[in-house]
C-alpha cells in the first residue's frame, strides 16, 4: 500500500484497471485491487433473486405514475457518496434500495414485510435514535433501541440488525461484511420493547459466532412503513465478554 499526495486529484476512490484508489486518517492510498471470490452462499442467491425480482417489476408491474412518483423521491433525497459529495440516485435505485432488505428479510426471517411499490410521498429517510449493545459469548447480543422513536409503534416498519465478523482487540475500524441477524418489527397495538435479545445460537446461525475478548461491530437501519429506509448506522466496537 503506497500513500500519497496528488496535485490532480485531490479525492479518489474506487478501482481503475489494477489499482484501488482509498483513503485512511492518514491520506490517500492505493493498492493492489483484490478480486473477492463469489461463494454464492445462500444470502447471496437471495439478493441475487431479489435484485431481479425487483428489476422486473419497476419494469413490468409498477405503473408510470408510480415510477414518476420515485423519481420525485429520488429528486427530494439526496445521498452521499464515498467521496463525501451529495448526489442524487435514480427512482428506480431508490424502489430497489427500499425493497431489498424487506425482501431479505422475509427470506432469511420469514417476517412478515411487504414489498412496497408506492412510492413515499415524505421526502427524508426516516429518523430515529441510534442504539447501543453488549454482547457476550453466552447470552449473545442485547440492543438497547428507544421506544420513543416513531418507527416503533408503526406497522410495517422495522429496525434491521446486522452483525459483523469478530476482529481481535487491536483492530480500529471494521468495514464489514455484515449479515442480516434480526429485525424488530413496530407494532401499533404492541410495540417491541427494549432491549432486544438476539442469542448465541442465533448469530451463530445467521451471522458469526462469539468468540470472547473480540471486537464487534453491527449495523443498523430502520424501514418505515411507506417505503423509506435510512442509511445503515455503523455502531462499534464493542469487546465481547
Amino acid at each position: 500500500m503506497a500513500l500519497f499526495k496528488s496535485q490532480l486529484a485531490t479525492s479518489v476512490s474506487g478501482s481503475v484497471g489494477g489499482t484501488t484508489y482509498a483513503h485512511n486518517k492518514s491520506g490517500m492510498y492505493m493498492r493492489a485491487r483484490s478480486v473477492p471470490v463469489q461463494p454464492n452462499s445462500a444470502a447471496q442467491v437471495a439478493v441475487r433473486a431479489a435484485l431481479t425480482d425487483l428489476v422486473n417489476r419497476w419494469i413490468d408491474t409498477l405503473t408510470p405514475a408510480e415510477r414518476n412518483g420515485w423519481n420525485t423521491y429520488a429528486q427530494n433525497v439526496p445521498v452521499t457518496n464515498p467521496l463525501g459529495d451529495s448526489i442524487n440516485n435514480s427512482g428506480q435505485n431508490w424502489f430497489i434500495g427500499c425493497n431489498t432488505p424487506r425482501l431479505q428479510a422475509v427470506s432469511k426471517l420469514s417476517s412478515s414485510l411487504a414489498r412496497i411499490d408506492t412510492p413515499p410521498s415524505i421526502y427524508n429517510r426516516g429518523d430515529f435514535t441510534t442504539p447501543t449493545y453488549t454482547i457476550d459469548a453466552v447470552s449473545g447480543i442485547s440492543l438497547t433501541f428507544t421506544t420513543g422513536d416513531d418507527w416503533v409503534g408503526e406497522d410495517g416498519a422495522a429496525m434491521f440488525i446486522y452483525m459483523g465478523a469478530p476482529q481481535n482487540v487491536g483492530r480500529n475500524f471494521y468495514k464489514g461484511p455484515y449479515r442480516l441477524i434480526a429485525e424488530i418489527a413496530g407494532d401499533s397495538v404492541t410495540p417491541p420493547t427494549s432491549p432486544k435479545a438476539i442469542s448465541a445460537a442465533t448469530c451463530a446461525s445467521l451471522g458469526y459466532a462469539i468468540p470472547s475478548s473480540n471486537r464487534f461491530w453491527i449495523a443498523v437501519a430502520v424501514t418505515r412503513a411507506d417505503g423509506r429506509l435510512s442509511s445503515r448506522r455503523i455502531i462499534g466496537p464493542v469487546l465481547s465478554t
